[in-house]
């Protein structure tokens, strides 16, 4: 059974998540301010976090920024659930490490889409102790396991969330290859697209950051999207 972690502090919409995605056979947590919620995800046991953006004692951005400097927690997929409607927003939300977004008023069924899109881009149970070696991508001194969920630039690991190792992935298996926003989102959500494909530069923009003297072997082509460098 799925283990989801709702910080929220509208009772109202705290109980609405919980019913319906117990409904859909979830063991759901609930938590109604920021404090809390960081310590119960920092437990490690949970498969998706969806975070309110507006909570007492600690807002859902520091939230987000705590689950993704913890090794143990960096990879839960978040989905944030605001008011905060700008574009702007969004994107700031995306950039501290959310891998979806969903703005106040919402419809459940939507919501409960969303959830079960990110847990099917988790790596499977069990899946990586059967990969081996070619499972390692190598360009110059950046490194990629997928067994291990790990970047690595000059030996030193580099922390993404599962929606930047995937894209960073896709990048890096093609080095030299354009590919477009559109094949990016489906390498992110696994053909299901949620997001639009302005956060696509959001995550790219957050690789390069990470990347910091390598940011440009991320390549942009006007107009048509992104490629990896190819390494002579």
């Amino acid at each position: 059974m799925k283990q989801i972690l709702v910080v929220e502090d509208d009772n109202d919409i705290r109980e609405l998540l919980e019913y319906n995605l117990n409904r859909e056979g979830f063991e759901v947590t609930v938590c109604g301010n920021g404090q809390a919620g960081l310590e119960k995800a920092l437990e490690g046991r949970f498969d998706l976090i969806i975070l309110d953006l507006m909570l007492p004692i600690m807002n859902g951005i520091e939230v987000c920024k705590r689950v993704r400097e913890n090794p143990e927690t960096r990879a839960v997929p978040i989905i944030m659930l605001t008011a905060k409607s700008e574009e702007t927003d969004i994107v700031f939300g995306l950039g501290v490490g959310a891998d979806d977004y969903i703005t106040k008023p919402f419809g459940i069924k939507e919501l409960v889409a969303r959830v079960y899109t990110r847990l099917r881009t988790l790596p499977q149970q069990g899946a990586t102790k059967a990969r081996e070696a070619g499972d390692v991508v190598k360009q110059g001194d950046v490194e990629v396991d997928r067994a291990r969920f790990q970047v690595k630039v000059g030996g030193s690991q580099v922390i993404m969330t599962l929606a930047e190792f995937r894209l960073f992935d896709a990048l890096i298996s093609r080095p030299g290859i354009v590919l477009s926003r559109d094949r990016l989102l489906d390498a992110v959500t696994g053909g299901e697209g949620v997001l639009i494909d302005r956060n696509i530069d959001v995550h790219v923009r957050s690789i390069r950051k990470k990347l910091g003297e390598s940011r440009d072997l991320i390549e942009t082509v006007r107009g048509l999207g992104y490629r990896f460098k190819e390494m002579q």
